[in-house]
């Protein structure tokens, strides 16, 4: 999973960091630091915290894997 957030729109309510704390933490009062490639172990928490967050600075991607072997074209 990926993980982005637009800082420009964070406002440092660390709802993040309260929900996720292994994400996401509050580096002082009001800078946001965070895990962009948080495990999957960590997905229920990353997406409540995302979904917690006031100002939807936080986006979640999906990263699967691709299976190889039904994209190649058979010979």
């Amino acid at each position: 999973m990926r993980v982005v957030v637009d800082l420009s729109r964070c406002e440092g309510y660390a709802q993040c960091a309260f929900l996720a704390p292994d994400a996401f933490r509050m580096h002082g009062e009001e800078a946001l630091m965070y895990d962009p490639n948080p495990d999957d172990a960590r997905r229920d928490q990353v997406l409540r915290a995302a979904a917690a967050c006031p100002v939807q600075a936080i986006l979640v991607d999906r990263l699967e894997g691709l299976d190889v072997s039904a994209e190649v074209a058979p010979s």
